[in-house]
């Protein structure tokens, strides 16, 4: 039988407390989900019909790229990404507004190890792949970029035109 102290209640409290502000939000303006919208649609339903569209992302060049750098699609539309790193760094794709992806790319540059995957992205280590499902709900353009410092900047931007 166990002998409870009050400091190791106190220990657990902390411990417990501590592990529920780690499962939260984040930084601020860094959400996982709870609720959340998404300036560029909504998390697609993987059960449903989706037209595939493949991106390819990497280094060339001396730069950092999508392939495609842009897609058009129609409202409504569901798309299921795969998406590959064929590059020998990590990379991300991150749909959204633009707006709302330099934000994020900014709390990245705060938090450059924070690895995260939320509906709107996945990020990929060198050589792997990865899916993700996205309905279209907004006309508008939006982009998926990658966030993690100083891949933007060298040109890891792609458009989503959506009419």
């Amino acid at each position: 039988m166990m002998n409870w102290t009050k400091s190791g209640i106190a220990l657990i409290a902390v411990t417990l407390l501590s592990a529920n502000a780690w499962a939260g939000e984040g930084p601020s303006g860094h959400s996982h989900g709870h609720g959340q919208s998404f300036s560029a649609g909504e998390p697609g339903n993987p059960k449903k019909p989706a037209r595939i569209v493949q991106v390819t992302m990497g280094e060339s060049d001396g730069k950092m790229v999508f392939v495609p750098e842009r897609l058009e699609v129609k409202k409504g539309e569901q798309v299921k990404f795969v998406l590959r790193n064929n590059g020998e760094l990590e990379h991300e794709f991150v749909l959204a507004s633009t707006v709302d992806n330099l934000k994020h790319a900014e709390e990245m540059k705060k938090h450059p190890d924070m690895a995260h995957e939320e509906p709107n992205g996945r990020q990929l280590a060198p050589k792997k792949t990865g899916e993700m499902v996205w309905k279209f709900t907004k006309a508008g353009e939006f982009e998926f970029a990658c966030l993690i410092p100083g891949h933007r900047e060298a040109g890891m931007t792609g458009k989503i035109v959506v009419k």
